[in-house]
């Protein structure tokens, strides 16, 4: 099925559970004429955009205080812009790393159309969310230590699993960038990050502009192991004009209300 079909049937999934209010897999099959599976991968994928709610053998609508108060932020605009500009940096067969974080995680439901790809991650929510596409990619988990702070596996045996790969590009988050020093992060558990990125031939950090200046204690990566950045278009001239100053591909990339 192309990306087209997948789409248009999912916003008749949306529009059939608003005009309902419920709705069973069973029922969803039959009109779709698609499997059972790809029908629990649509309502899983509708769930975490925040558009219905799963329940046992189908899906109900959002209640009326669920949609009142879901309204976006705008630092989500942002991060699907940035999971946008992002995603389109991956080719067919692309051996990629995603590492934890909602950014990174933005840009997930943008890979259905991405053939062969080989994924590794050290989340399990990033995990679940790739076996929701309808071209699922190879799955390759670090394993390792479980971090609760940064919900995602880390230390020496994760360390090892990454190094005995290679991968075409890393997409990592930052809690915020120092002018002068890198990516920074709250989380003291670093050492997965660094070798994440030195497994990888191009690093790209995925991360909202309003980040850009915040300088945290830990040092995760120098801009000497960076290689594009990806931020919103609502980065200031200045810091545009520093990011650059360190040799750093910069993409800005516009909203879609832009």
């Amino acid at each position: 099925m192309t990306k087209r079909n997948t789409q248009q049937r999912r916003h008749a999934i949306v529009a059939l559970i608003q005009q309902r209010g419920e709705i069973s897999v069973d029922e969803l099959t039959k009109r779709f004429a698609t499997s059972e599976v790809t029908i629990r991968k649509d309502l899983a994928l509708l769930e975490t955009g925040g558009l219905l709610l799963r329940r046992y053998g189908g899906a109900v609508s959002l209640p009326s205080e669920m949609v009142q108060d879901s309204d976006p932020e705008k630092v989500s605009e942002r991060k699907q812009a940035i999971a946008r500009a992002a995603a389109e940096r991956i080719r067919d067969h692309n051996r990629i790393i995603i590492d934890s974080g909602t950014t990174t995680r933005a840009m997930i439901p943008l890979l259905g159309n991405k053939r062969g790809l080989i994924v590794m991650t050290n989340a399990l929510n990033v995990a679940a969310s790739l076996r929701e596409l309808e071209n699922e990619p190879t799955l390759l988990m670090t394993g390792g230590t479980w971090d609760p702070h940064s919900e995602s596996f880390q230390g020496q045996i994760a360390e090892q699993v990454l190094r005995s790969y290679d991968f075409d590009q890393l997409f990592i988050g930052a809690d915020g960038i120092d002018p002068e020093r890198g990516t920074t992060t709250f989380n003291e558990l670093v050492g997965l990050s660094r070798v994440m990125a030195e497994v990888s031939r191009e690093v790209i950090v995925m991360v909202e502009s309003d980040k850009i200046g915040r300088k945290i204690p830990n040092l995760e990566l120098p801009w000497s192991r960076i290689h594009t950045l990806v931020t919103d278009g609502a980065l200031a001239p200045a810091a545009r004009d520093m990011i650059q100053a360190k040799g750093v591909t910069l993409i800005c990339a516009p909203l879609a209300n832009s």
